[in-house]
């Protein structure tokens, strides 16, 4: 294929990957999704990598979601919409990064596209991005996790609201609604997404990782399981860490403070 539909940049510790499919608002074709997956994979494992943030080509489409035109022309290819093999599964791909990943929203994320956006750790907007989830007028039910997500993040009320009508929701309402982190203006996002990234990627790397999936576990999980799990994995974890180790790590964390 000509074009390269999935774009890595290095910069550092942190590893910038572009949906790069500008004349198809960066829809999710069979190509794209598995050469995301083969992204991800490869960033996953690599150890110079700290962070990684999640963009796609333009000013137009973070994505569009599934290619409609691909679903609509080719035999069984709607059965990606349930697809659970990472290949297929953008958002199970997504979910492969032990790393933090930030998702630098630049235009609109619809129905598959917000599910990917849904699946970022952290997500950053230009005042471009809009959100949607038009499944109810497409016809498809979601199967990569957006009935589940959106309502834990917005609220059950406002998240059947936006998947009953369909209707675009803003990046300023979505800041508002605690979607989005930051709302920026388009040439603000990516110097913000790098600047985050770069911070994060100040930590150590292992901590990160344990640190993102203790969240996530929990989060997967009721309150009392969730507290359980941060008991037993805190107590093995802090029980190693010297007394020496802090109070130097006290002292810079007070530096850090005085310099923000």
């Amino acid at each position: 294929m000509a074009e390269n539909i999935v774009e890595i940049e290095y910069d550092g510790a942190v590893a910038v990957v572009t949906l790069n499919r500008p004349h198809a608002m960066n829809a999710l074709s069979v190509a794209l999704r598995a050469s995301l997956y083969h992204a991800i994979k490869a960033l996953d494992a690599d150890e110079a990598v700290r962070v990684v943030i999640l963009t796609g080509s333009g000013d137009r489409a973070f994505t569009a979601g599934l290619d409609l035109k691909e679903l609509g022309s080719t035999e069984g290819a709607l059965g990606a919409a349930n697809a659970q093999g990472a290949d297929e599964n953008p958002v199970k791909a997504i979910e492969l990064c032990r790393k933090p990943l930030i998702g630098a929203i630049n235009g609109v994320a619809i129905t598959g596209g917000f599910e990917l956006a849904l699946a970022c750790d952290i997500l950053i907007a230009s005042t471009h991005a809009r959100f949607a989830d038009t499944h109810a007028r497409v016809g498809i039910m979601p199967g990569w996790g957006l009935s589940q997500k959106l309502s834990r993040i917005v609220g059950m009320s406002r998240a059947k609201e936006l998947s009953f009508t369909g209707n675009f929701l803003d990046a300023s309402t979505a800041e508002r609604w605690g979607l989005v982190n930051h709302v920026v203006a388009p040439e603000e996002l990516m110097p913000l997404a790098r600047k985050m990234a770069t911070d994060i990627a100040s930590i150590d790397p292992v901590f990160l990782i344990d640190y993102k999936a203790l969240i996530n576990d929990g989060y997967a999980s009721n309150l009392r399981e969730g507290l359980q799990t941060e008991h037993e994995i805190s107590s093995a974890r802090n029980a190693a860490v010297r007394p020496d180790q802090v109070e130097a790590r006290r002292a810079e964390v007070q530096a850090r403070g005085r310099s923000q």
